[in-house]
């Protein structure tokens, strides 16, 4: 999906409705938490949007835009002010897979990422990564789409006897555990539905392939099973609209105080406690 993404750059902000709303409300979240990052990084960070976000709240810390898609990155970098750039302030574009990170273990304070983990066909080493960049008592703070993402059109090749060839996404409960099995502490998870509306279905897949996600979240199917799938969808209009859903999971964790070293051997802090003896009269 890399090309795609690429090939969407200039494309993607009029069609991210999506990522631009649950954008602001991971951003809420951030008000439940008191943090001071000194180095913080959007993984997956497209455009930059939610960077932009998190450098409004955070204006000390040093910003890292992470993106696997170099396309991407240029548009974060032209889009950085020239009193960001004059002050060393705009942020600094890292080509990198969110699996292989650039970056020193305990280097962040933060790590976002916006509707960019779900593409991950398993995320616990994504998880692991993130853990190792974090700083003990970084936040990691994220969203993904979850298993009932677009449930209409799945219904709607089920009604037309077609195979649904969408992506399969990963419940909240099983990526709180794969939190856990990364070494993460309390990690938190909640969801809501989200729904988009459209006039016709192919303004769902322009969007889509505005995205550069079209085939990542569809999926291929040939056309007449297509024709099938969309005339059953038709007859799910509300109001004269064709609702899409999407299942947004919400998490964030804290790096904890490690258990073992990196080749595995555990280990144990001591503390002193100070005694205060009273002299004899």
């Amino acid at each position: 999906m890399r090309r795609a993404f690429s090939l969407a750059a200039q494309s993607y902000d009029a069609a991210a409705v999506l990522a631009r709303e649950t954008g602001l409300r991971l951003a809420e979240r951030l008000d439940l938490v008191r943090i001071a990052p000194a180095r913080l990084a959007d993984i997956g960070c497209a455009t930059g949007d939610g960077l932009r976000q998190l450098q409004r709240r955070y204006p000390a810390a040093l910003p890292l835009a992470v993106d696997s898609a170099a396309a991407m990155l240029a548009q974060v970098k032209a889009r950085a002010s020239l009193p960001q750039r004059l002050l060393g302030r705009a942020p600094c574009p890292i080509n990198a897979d969110v699996r292989a990170l650039p970056l020193a273990s305990g280097s962040l304070g933060l790590a976002w990422s916006n509707l960019m983990l779900h593409w991950l066909d398993e995320p616990l080493p994504a998880f692991r990564e993130l853990n190792r960049v974090l700083e003990v008592g970084g936040l990691l703070m994220f969203s993904m789409l979850g298993p009932d993402t677009l449930k209409e059109l799945r219904a709607a090749c089920a009604d037309a006897g077609v195979a649904a060839p969408l992506r399969n996404f990963r419940d909240m409960h099983d990526v709180g555990d794969a939190l856990l099995a990364a070494g993460f502490a309390d990690p938190v998870m909640d969801m809501e539905m989200v729904t988009l509306t459209y006039r016709t279905a192919r303004g769902l897949l322009a969007d889509q392939r505005h995205l550069g996600v079209r085939d990542g979240l569809l999926g291929r199917l040939p056309w007449r099973d297509w024709r099938k799938a969309f005339a059953a969808y038709a007859a799910r209009r509300i109001d004269g609209r064709l609702p899409a859903s999407f299942e947004i999971v919400y998490g964030h964790a804290w790096k904890a105080q490690p258990k073992t070293t990196a080749d595995g051997r555990a280990i144990v802090r001591f503390e002193t406690r100070a005694t205060t003896v009273s002299p004899r009269s």
